[in-house]
């Protein structure tokens, strides 16, 4: 028997939160995980602060390499010139929220949101992991190795998890390319996998099949190099494809292999009900289901959409690819990621060490900009804001002093940076935390990327507490020291 754990509290029928989350035969009163979840809602205004469950879906945008604060939603004009740079703020629509000028867009919604300026941890490196799971420490080692067995799984994977069910469109789905793959080396970066709950709760990836139509010059150490750059813009026709969990295997080969399934059921039968043996039937359910599923195709089919709607969203890699993630919300996918992932080049994406401003003027707040307003735009004028959380992250944020590097640069910083959440429970119009004149170091509010997570976990209607078994039968928190913002939530 399995034993998810919670915190001790009472639902409305006295069944403490304890014995409802106890998983395995009958359970308790025949309860299943998902009449466990209908019952935690029912209590939820009880039992939590306000806005538990409040989100039925998320959409994450994960901005990989970290975008500088002071250029996006933590300005310093006043600050020295080697701090504030080249770059001025403008005014938003958020009241006492100035964000960087290349963002004109994004400053007409600032008010659908929340922004935290005071992000901050101990790890100055790329721990896409410690940002979206309940790992309490990151190093380099575990960063480039996503199979180091001290890893937490991703939240999306907790969320399929915990539902355990079948569902025509997955619960748990990412854009654009698996992570780290379209980039030099062999060396695939850890983050968003399932870790101890095993590869069948992995996302669902797609893959990008389409033509970039701008081009970027990309400098790592002494390399540079001139790439097609679909972040800046991609043709009409390109599109997403989903992926099965074995690596290039699109659905049209899912459909024509469907046949070889069934030769392995002998193969699956011998495994017998170990691990193993879970994993591929949940691998081979899911396979069959993306076959069958006319949902996820239909939503992935971008050409439904006008042509005025997609360009609202940029017709860039990461523009299209949060629409295809509000198409698949709408469709009914639970959590939906959008990687702003490294291309050509490792130490791309939004890592700028090199050419900082360049870079940001051609090739990255152009996109983020039409991309995020877009998103919030168009979730708002649907109805679908309220009940969808957008959660927009990174893993740190940039030194406040640009370095001397070629074109200039900004470091690794982690004391300080921004994060930004909206609808789905949060509340509309607020800034939460600060920063001291040079964005360099928390003046007030600090606040872990654990705690994003577990206000993720709470707006989605699961205890952040919950206790959950890793692969040696140890009790594990979600999100080991991660709080509830509470002052985030509407």
């Amino acid at each position: 028997m399995l034993r998810i754990l919670g915190t001790v509290k009472q639902l409305c029928d006295g069944i403490t939160r304890r014995e409802a989350l106890r998983v395995g035969g009958l359970g308790l009163a025949g309860l299943s995980l998902s009449d466990y979840f209908r019952l935690q809602q029912t209590q939820a205004a009880n039992a939590q602060p306000g806005s538990f469950g409040k989100a039925k879906s998320c959409i994450l945008l994960y901005l990989y390499g970290s975008p500088s604060q002071l250029e996006t939603f933590d300005p310093k004009p006043d600050a020295p010139p080697e701090i504030r740079g080249e770059l001025k703020s403008i005014r938003s629509s958020l009241p006492g929220c100035d964000i960087g000028e290349l963002l004109p867009d994004a400053s007409r919604v600032m008010h659908l949101t929340t922004v935290v300026r005071s992000v901050t941890h101990q790890y100055p490196i790329h721990g896409a992991a410690f940002a979206l799971t309940g790992v309490p420490a990151i190093d380099v080692p575990m960063e480039l190795n996503p199979r180091d067995p001290r890893h937490h799984p991703f939240i999306g994977s907790v969320v399929a998890y915990l539902e355990r069910n079948r569902r025509e469109v997955p619960t748990n789905l990412a854009l654009p390319f698996p992570f780290s793959t379209q980039r030099t080396g062999e060396v695939h970066r850890a983050g968003p996998y399932a870790a101890f709950l095993g590869s069948a709760y992995n996302p669902i990836w797609t893959n990008f099949r389409g033509t970039a139509t701008g081009k970027m010059v990309k400098t790592l150490t002494t390399t540079t190099q001139e790439f097609d750059e679909p972040y800046i813009g991609i043709s009409a026709d390109s599109r997403f494809e989903i992926q099965s969990q074995s690596e290039e295997m699109t659905l049209d080969r899912l459909d024509r292999r469907r046949s070889l399934l069934e030769q392995f059921d002998q193969g699956r039968r011998d495994l017998g009900l170990g691990d193993a043996g879970r994993s591929l039937d949940r691998n081979r359910g899911m396979a069959l289901d993306l076959v069958r599923s006319t949902k996820v195709r239909t939503a992935l089919d971008l050409e439904r959409e006008s042509r005025t709607l997609r360009e609202s969203y940029g017709m860039s890699l990461f523009g299209q690819g949060c629409l295809a993630a509000r198409r698949l919300v709408e469709a009914g996918a639970r959590f939906v990621s959008v990687f702003w992932d490294e291309f050509g080049l490792a130490g791309s994406a939004w890592d700028t060490h090199w050419d900082h401003y360049n870079r940001m003027k051609k090739e990255l707040c152009p996109g983020f900009d039409r991309a995020l307003s877009g998103l919030l735009r168009d979730l708002d004028s649907r109805g679908l804001l309220d009940d969808t959380l957008v959660l927009c992250v990174s893993e740190h944020g940039r030194t406040p002093k640009i370095n001397s590097a070629k074109g200039a640069g900004r470091d690794h910083w982690s004391q300080a940076y921004s994060a930004l959440l909206a609808g789905g429970g949060v509340a509309r119009g607020r800034v939460i935390g600060k920063t001291d004149k040079i964005g360099g170091s928390v003046a007030e509010r600090p606040v872990s990327p654990k705690d994003l997570l577990a206000t993720t976990y709470h707006l989605l209607g699961i205890d952040p507490h919950m206790i959950i078994s890793d692969r040696t039968n140890r009790p594990t928190e979600l999100v080991p020291g991660g709080e509830v913002l509470t002052d985030v939530l509407a």
